[in-house]
């Protein structure tokens, strides 16, 4: 499989479908009267090891042949990833090992380790991470699971629209999700353009890390890095090969916020819908709450909340309002 599409995501449901929780899709009451818009949120925050990676793991290491699951796989990771892989792993009696980034938050790395894995701190960022999974790979012979770029993971990853699209009964308009290597983006824009291809698909990354953006407007894949960002599960500094080709194909616009931002929709989720957010998931909520995308009157607008793994000590400071 080098492409994906909607047959594989129904596909990986049916691979997952006893694994994962079917997260449940929330409308926004807050959001929905100060924008005039119909605002639902897809809560992956209460998914198992609170985000949606787990969907895209654990149908990759399922789609892995009796020798590859024999050696043991090996994945790099800024935290939810790693914790998807290493729940799945276990459940499927694999050896794991995950590379993570020593700015990783804590809470990431102790689950990981709580679910089985051994994991490897190293590099100040995920890309330095990936690079010494991938040294390991070839020293150890592990099976390397691609955080992203991998059209299993993918496909995994878009049965978050198959729920949305169900839960709506087809009444989306547009969907705002987060970006980081691409990989839910692209499953969303999989999913979504097949079922109805009028939804509209907004990316939305950080001004910090806006590599897929970047790499839209230069037409080829490229790194960027304007500085450091709380939002680490889209701390991606270059999309994959795959997932570019994706989102180059089919995504509408990509729209990328600040820290502040993001930090203003974390506290706006807890406090008006209750919802811990991470700053990658509070991503959909920053872009409506800065006014960078603007609904139209009764839009119904489906906002992926990728996970809640967000590190006590952030909120905190996000509460305190010291994320600038």
């Amino acid at each position: 499989m080098n492409k994906v599409t909607l047959e594989d995501v129904k596909k990986a449901r049916e691979v997952v479908k006893d694994v994962i929780e079917k997260t449940p899709m929330l409308r926004g009451i807050a959001i929905s009267k100060k924008t005039g818009a119909n605002i639902y949120y897809k809560c992956e925050c209460f998914q198992k090891t609170g985000a949606f990676k787990i969907r895209g793991a654990y149908n990759k290491i399922s789609s892995l042949s009796e020798e590859e699951k024999a050696k043991g796989v090996i994945a790099a990771s800024s935290g939810n990833h790693a914790q998807g892989v290493a729940l799945s792993a276990k459940m499927l009696g694999l050896d794991a090992t995950v590379v993570m980034p020593t700015c990783a938050p804590e809470a990431k790395v102790a689950s990981t380790r709580e679910n089985g894995a051994n994991v490897v701190l190293t590099g100040d960022v995920f890309d330095e991470a990936f690079a010494e999974a991938k040294r390991m790979e070839k020293e150890t012979g592990k099976t390397f699971l691609h955080p992203f770029d991998d059209p299993y993971v993918i496909a995994g990853q878009g049965t978050i629209t198959l729920e949305m699209y169900e839960a709506l009964d087809g009444k989306i308009d547009t969907i705002l999700c987060p970006i980081g290597g691409g990989g839910v983006l692209a499953g969303t824009l999989v999913s979504a353009k097949a079922l109805n291809p009028n939804i509209k698909v907004i990316g939305i990354q950080t001004d910090n890390m806006p590599s897929m953006k970047a790499s839209l407007d230069n037409g080829e894949i490229s790194s960027d890095h304007n500085g450091p960002t709380f939002a680490d599960g889209i701390a991606v500094m270059r999309p994959g090969e795959l997932t570019f080709s994706i989102v180059k194909e089919l995504v509408d616009d990509i729209i990328t916020v600040s820290e502040k931002e993001m930090a203003d929709a974390v506290l706006y989720l807890l406090k008006n819908q209750k919802i811990v957010a991470e700053g990658a998931a509070a991503t959909s909520t920053a872009v409506l709450l800065s006014g960078k995308y603007v609904p139209k009157k009764d839009e119904n607008v489906a906002c992926i909340i990728t996970g809640g793994n967000i590190d006590p000590a952030m909120l905190v400071k996000i509460i305190n309002g010291e994320v600038k």
